[in-house]
């Protein structure tokens, strides 16, 4: 497959949605019956319709799948009202995002529609299948392939492509915040197919319940070198009832497991996963974990706390892990002293692999000297998730959280442009070698960075990006250890 075929040409990364055509938005009033909006929809040809309310305000949609699965899979009525299949979920975006953006959004989001607003007015809607027959090609295509394969093995094929996708899109100068997503997307539209698999194999789940991923899957900066970082919350049950739903969840999440170990995803060598048990609790027991790990602010359980702060839903009922939050964020309201203190001390514990001599500190692994790429990008994603947390800011992206914090005024606007720029130049050095190691070496992907292949603007590249994050370190330790 040429570059091209997988890339796409290269306008595709600044293709703005007021470029592409957009559709006009069909509405029906929420009362309307389930076969005239069929009826409409066969007359105009067109696949979805939204859903308004008396003050004409959208309330939702329904599309073509809807119809299938929603009305005739389950025999309703078509006299009863279209609200009753309507799906609730809106979603839009500005016209002046990307293309790129708002395909990643529909993918994230699992919807096929979005909304297109311009000054807070819907201007019109484009669907998925609109924007991948747009006249180029793109990773989306791929993604979209993704999202067709149905069997582990069709899946561990397909994540088995994704390091020459990357090394392509490097190749090709795209940003790797953007790859990141890529990666991430891939990741997430396999790890739901495992999920739809194994939930349709077991029957339906004893209680709600939320699937959620952690760590850099959690923050959607995941690179080839991953592994599964993941819990469960489910719902609160009756006594007699919580021993049955524990042990569902535990199975269904060892059966998740071993899926994905299988695809390509191994198992997390830090045991955060749902099928331990430490990890995969009802919603009340979450919150008592948050409440200990919290009041006793030691170094240890802040880990846990940091851990699962950087989380995302990815299966199931969103509102538990909502709820989840909305405890964190009341927590937050009045911290502990020590809280913040332990916090910045576990963040001063990464190297930032400069030596006092300014140069990079290295190692050897496999008779070479080489350097922890990682553990040189970790102090400045502990200290950003520091002043998210302080903030009360639940973005979960390391670099969306900067952005974030930057208007706040927490960073002026030069120092975050250096850590951002810091952070992802690390970022695009540490996927690009991760790629060439599995494709050209035949190797499996690690973070460290072999100092024989840097070149001599990358050495000194990397020198000024560490001066960077000592600098970040030190502005964490006076803010929050009070010391110099």
């Amino acid at each position: 497959m040429t570059n091209e075929a997988i890339t796409g040409i290269d306008d595709f990364y600044t293709k703005k949605l007021q470029k592409v055509s957009l559709r006009e938005i069909r509405t029906c009033p929420a009362d309307m019956p389930i076969f005239e909006v069929a009826r409409i929809m066969a007359h105009d040809k067109i696949s979805c319709v939204f859903i308004t309310a008396k003050d004409g305000k959208l309330i939702g949609f329904i599309s073509d799948i809807t119809l299938r699965d929603e009305v005739v899979a389950k025999r309703r009525s078509f006299d009863s009202p279209i609200s009753d299949v309507m799906d609730p979920t809106i979603i839009s975006i500005s016209q002046d995002a990307y293309v790129y953006e708002a395909l990643l959004l529909m993918f994230q989001t699992k919807t096929r529609y979005l909304l297109v607003e311009q000054g807070g007015q819907y201007v019109g809607m484009v669907s998925r299948n609109r924007i991948l027959t747009e006249p180029s090609h793109s990773p989306f295509v791929f993604i979209q392939s993704v999202k067709q394969a149905v069997t582990k093995q069709e899946l561990r094929k397909k994540w088995g492509k994704v390091p020459q996708l990357v090394y392509q899109l490097i190749q090709r100068g795209v940003r790797a915040e953007l790859i990141n997503q890529i990666i991430s997307t891939v990741a997430d539209t396999i790890l739901l197919r495992v999920i739809e698999n194994v939930v349709k194999e077991k029957g339906t789940p004893p209680a709600k319940f939320v699937f959620f991923i952690l760590g850099s899957e959690g923050r959607m900066e995941q690179t080839l070198k991953t592994d599964q970082d993941n819990a469960i919350i489910y719902e609160d049950k009756a006594n007699e009832q919580r021993e049955k739903v524990r042990a569902y969840f535990l199975d269904f999440a060892k059966e998740v497991s071993e899926r994905l170990d299988f695809i390509g995803f191994a198992y997390c060598t830090g045991g955060y996963m749902a099928q331990n048990p430490s990890w995969t609790h009802s919603l009340s027991h979450w919150k008592s974990n948050y409440e200990r790990w919290f009041l006793e602010s030691s170094p240890d359980t802040l880990m846990n706390y940091a851990t699962f702060f950087d989380c995302r839903p990815i299966y199931g009922d969103f509102s538990l892990l909502d709820q989840l939050k909305d405890f964190m964020k009341e927590q937050l309201e009045n911290p502990l002293e020590r809280f913040f203190f332990n916090m910045a001390q576990n963040a001063l514990q990464f190297d930032p692999q400069l030596t006092w001599l300014k140069n990079i500190r290295t190692f050897k692994v496999e008779n070479e000297e080489v350097f922890d790429i990682k553990k040189a990008m970790s102090p400045m994603v502990e200290a950003i998730r520091i002043y998210a947390l302080k903030e009360k800011i639940f973005l979960t992206n390391t670099g969306r959280r900067l952005n974030e914090l930057t208007q706040r005024g927490v960073f002026d606007n030069e120092s975050a442009a250096e850590l951002y720029q810091a952070y992802y130049y690390l970022m695009a050095l540490r996927l690009e070698k991760q790629a060439e190691r599995i494709i050209h070496g035949k190797k499996s992907p690690q973070n460290y960075i072999p100092i024989r292949t840097l070149t001599k603007v990358q050495e000194a590249t990397l020198r000024e990006i560490f001066k960077v994050i000592k600098d970040l370190q030190l502005k964490i330790k006076i803010e929050f250890t009070k010391s110099f």
